[in-house]
C-alpha cells in the first residue's frame, strides 16, 4: 500500500497567501522525512480554498527540495492550460528529477478561470478529450501535429523527449481526476489510472473503479494492466490519540476554510452552484476518512483497500490549519500509521 499527502495550500481564515504556501512545502517536506511515499498538489485561480495557481510549478519546487519522494499534480486543470506547454513541462520535471513526477490532469469547473485564461466555455464542457488526446501524444510521440477543434498546428519535434531517462519510465505517468460516469470512461478507454476525490465514500469509489474495468476491458487493454491500474484515493487523515480529539480538531478548523473557500468561486456563465454545508462535508470527511487513532486510521485505509481494490492514498494533513499541527500529523501518519499497514 502506498500512501501520500494531498496538499491543497489551503488559505485558513486570518492566513496569508505565503502562510498557506510555507505550509504546503513543509507538508511536502515533512512527507518524505516521514516515509511517505508521494506528494499531490492541487491547483486553483482567485480563491483561498488553495492559494497555488500552478500545480506543476510547485511540483518543480518541491522535486528540487526533495530526492526519493513522487511528487504529482492532482491536478492540473487541462481546460484552462495548453496540452503542448503542460506536456513539455513534464517532460521536463520527469526528465530531471529521475521519473518522480506524475501528471494529474483534470476537467477543473465552469468557473471564471476560463474567462480570465481565455479558453472559454466550450473547453470545459467538450473540450477535454481533445486536450488529453494531444497532451498524451505529445508524451508518447517523437513528432506532433494537431487539427482539432481547438487546436491546429504544423508538425514539430518533442523537446524534450520524456522517453529519453536512462534507468527509469519512458514518460511520466499521467493520472485523470474522475467525478463522472463519463470521465471514468475517458480515463479508462485511454488506459489511464483514475484520481478519486475524498467526498466519495467506499461503494462510490469501488463502482468507478468496477466501471472503468469494464470499459478499459471493451476498449482492448491487458487483463494484467486492468488489474495494476494504480488508481488513488484521496481522503483526509488527522491522526490523534483518541478519534474525539481528532474529530474535534478538523470541526474547529475546516468549516471556516470550506466556507470562504467554495462561497469565492465564481461560475463564468452565472449559473447557480450548490456548495456544501462547511460543518455537515467536514463531518461527512471523518467518517470517510482515517480521522483518529493511528490503528483506527490503518484499519480505515485497510478497509478502503480491500473494498475498492485501490491502494493508492493521497491524504489531506492540512485540516487543522496550523503548520506545527500539520507537521505533526504528517509525521504520526508516516511512523505510526504505516507501520501498521506493512
Amino acid at each position: 500500500m502506498r500512501v501520500g499527502a494531498f496538499v491543497l495550500a489551503a488559505q485558513f481564515p486570518g492566513q496569508g497567501h505565503g502562510e498557506a504556501l510555507h505550509r504546503a512545502v513543509r507538508s511536502a517536506e515533512a512527507a518524505e522525512a516521514a516515509g511517505l511515499d508521494s506528494v499531490w498538489l492541487t491547483e486553483h485561480h482567485f480563491v483561498p480554498y488553495g492559494v497555488c495557481p500552478s500545480a506543476v510549478t510547485l511540483a518543480a519546487l518541491l522535486l528540487g527540495r526533495t530526492q526519493r519522494i513522487q511528487v504529482g499534480t492532482a491536478v492540473s486543470v487541462l481546460p484552462t492550460a495548453h496540452p503542448v506547454a503542460l506536456g513539455e513541462q513534464a517532460a521536463l520535471l520527469h526528465l530531471t528529477s529521475g521519473g518522480r513526477f506524475s501528471l494529474g490532469v483534470g476537467r477543473g469547473g465552469p468557473w471564471v478561470d476560463l474567462e480570465v485564461f481565455g479558453s472559454g466555455l466550450a473547453s470545459y464542457e467538450k473540450g477535454f478529450p481533445e486536450s488529453l488526446d494531444l497532451l498524451l501524444r505529445w508524451l508518447r510521440d517523437p513528432r506532433v501535429s494537431a487539427e482539432g477543434e481547438r487546436f491546429a498546428f504544423r508538425e514539430v519535434p518533442v523537446v524534450p523527449r520524456p522517453d529519453e531517462l536512462l534507468d527509469g519510465p519512458e514518460g511520466p505517468e499521467v493520472i485523470v481526476a474522475c467525478t463522472s460516469p463519463a470521465s471514468v470512461r475517458l480515463a479508462a478507454e485511454r488506459g489511464l489510472p483514475m484520481l478519486l476525490g475524498m467526498h466519495c465514500g467506499d461503494e462510490e469509489k469501488a463502482d468507478m473503479v468496477a466501471l472503468w474495468r469494464s470499459h478499459a476491458l471493451a476498449a482492448g487493454h491487458a487483463p494484467d494492466a486492468v488489474a495494476g491500474a494504480g488508481h488513488v484515493s484521496a481522503g483526509v487523515a488527522q491522526i490523534e490519540d483518541s478519534r474525539a480529539v481528532a474529530e474535534e480538531t478538523l470541526v474547529k478548523a475546516m468549516p471556516g476554510w470550506l466556507k470562504q473557500g467554495l462561497d469565492a468561486h465564481v461560475t463564468v456563465d452565472g449559473r447557480t452552484r450548490a456548495m456544501r454545508d462547511p460543518v455537515a462535508y467536514t463531518e461527512l470527511l471523518c467518517r470517510l476518512h482515517p480521522v483518529g487513532p493511528p490503528q483506527l486510521a490503518a484499519d480505515r485505509l485497510a478497509a478502503t483497500s480491500e473494498r475498492t481494490g485501490i491502494t493508492r492514498f493521497a491524504l489531506l494533513s492540512e485540516g487543522s490549519g496550523d503548520l506545527a499541527a500539520t507537521e505533526e500529523n504528517v509525521r504520526r501518519l508516516g511512523t505510526e500509521v504505516l507501520p501498521l499497514l506493512r
